[in-house]
C-alpha cells in the first residue's frame, strides 16, 4: 500500500507519519485489497482563536473510494478517528460483498 502526505499549513513530521502508517497498516492487515491511501493535513483556524487538527483520508480500493475526515485538538486523535471510521466503511462494503 502506498501511501502520499499532504500538509496545508502544517510542518512535515516524520512522527506524525510514522505514527499515520502504522494506524494505516494495521487496517491493510485487515483489508488487503487497499491499493493507495491519500492523507491530508491541516490546521483549521476558528473565531475563537483555537486550531483544530483536520486529517482526512482517502483510500483508493477496487470499486468507488473511501473517505474519512475528523477534526479534533491533536492530529493524533484525528488520524485515530478517521481510521476507525473507514475500518467502519471497509467493513460495511465488505458484508455487502459477501452478500452477492
Amino acid at each position: 500500500m502506498e501511501i502520499i502526505y499532504e500538509y496545508d499549513g502544517v510542518t512535515a513530521s516524520k512522527r506524525l507519519e510514522g505514527f499515520v502508517e502504522e494506524k494505516l497498516n494495521k487496517l491493510h492487515g485487515k483489508f488487503d485489497d487497499i491499493i493507495r491511501a491519500d492523507v491530508f493535513l491541516k490546521e483549521e483556524n476558528t473565531t475563537s482563536n483555537e486550531t483544530g487538527k483536520i486529517c482526512n483520508i482517502r483510500l483508493s480500493i477496487p470499486g468507488p473510494r473511501i473517505f474519512s475526515e475528523a477534526s479534533n485538538q491533536n492530529f493524533e486523535d484525528s488520524v485515530g478517528e478517521s481510521v476507525r471510521e473507514l475500518e467502519r466503511q471497509l467493513k460495511k462494503r465488505k458484508d455487502k460483498m459477501k452478500n452477492f
